[in-house]
């Protein structure tokens, strides 16, 4: 099993920073590798169960279904659920928590998925530099 994993401190509040991610239909708002996204089947961005539909560059349609969101805790879990990306068992969760001193934000990003040992070091790699990572970088900006 791959385990992928990145943090950052945020400069901006918690509440503000939540406001973007839990919403599981902005990922294109906010993120800079999506081109664009829609929930499927009319359903609410905020319902667990919700299947997500997104394009990335250069044309990589994926569908991930969110899992949990709680917005007590400030953290969302999916899955990907269809991909053209050699993965299985991909589930990653995006939390949130205030840092104490100033109005800075925590946030770190968590996937475990499954994939071939040929791949594994490629596959980590992308998702922590080209999801995880630029998606921090974004969310800090």
């Amino acid at each position: 099993m791959a385990k992928v994993y990145a943090s950052a401190v945020l400069p901006a509040t918690l509440s503000s920073v939540w406001d973007r991610i839990r919403d599981f239909n902005a990922l294109a708002i906010w993120h800079p590798a999506i081109l664009e996204c829609r929930i499927e089947d009319g359903l609410a961005s905020d319902s667990v169960g919700c299947v997500r539909n997104f394009v990335l560059e250069p044309d990589v349609r994926i569908r991930e279904r969110l899992l949990c969101l709680s917005d007590r805790e400030h953290y969302c879990t999916y899955a990907i659920i269809e991909s053209p990306v050699p993965v299985t068992n991909y589930v990653a969760t995006l939390r949130l928590r205030s840092v104490t001193m100033g109005d800075q934000t925590f946030a770190e990003w968590e996937a475990d998925f499954d994939c071939n040992s040929d791949d594994h070091d490629h596959l980590t790699g992308l998702v922590r530099e080209v999801v995880f990572e630029a998606g921090l970088k974004a969310l800090a900006g």
